[in-house]
């Protein structure tokens, strides 16, 4: 798999606006977006960190996936992502390797991205997207 670099990190928070004051102010970081990702049921928000982003995911409905994260596990890493040229090429090498797939195909995400899920029962308990 052609990996470029370190994406994203996604944190679930139950709260963006709660948890604004601790990345902007304590560590410094600037938000420099708020996107509403519908069909995805989540609100984001982006942190840049050099190359690599930090992004907040807010649940908006009660059945999305951020949601049950919370419910089950707490606030806190949902996962990493990272960029490779050709979503639907790694998803194809990754899945000839025995690595079980969320996504079949690349769905739209975020800022505009191409982006894949790879399931955490294959990536050593990790959930793993791949952004092009």
């Amino acid at each position: 798999m052609d990996i470029s670099h370190i994406e994203h990190i996604g944190i679930a928070v139950k709260s963006i606006a709660d948890s604004l004051p601790y990345y902007e102010t304590v560590l410094g970081l600037k938000c420099y977006n708020i996107e509403d990702v519908a069909d995805q049921k989540v609100k984001t928000a982006f942190f840049k960190v050099g190359q690599t982003k930090i992004e907040l995911l807010e649940p908006t409905s009660e059945d999305s996936t951020i949601a049950k994260f919370i419910e089950k596990r707490g606030e806190g890493v949902h996962h990493i992502a990272f960029a490779v040229p050709d979503v639907s090429a790694a998803l194809t090498e990754a899945e000839s390797k025995g690595v079980q797939l969320i996504d079949k195909a690349p769905r739209n995400g975020a800022e505009g991205l191409h982006i894949a899920f790879l399931h955490p029962k294959s990536t050593k308990g990790v959930l793993t997207e791949l952004c092009q």
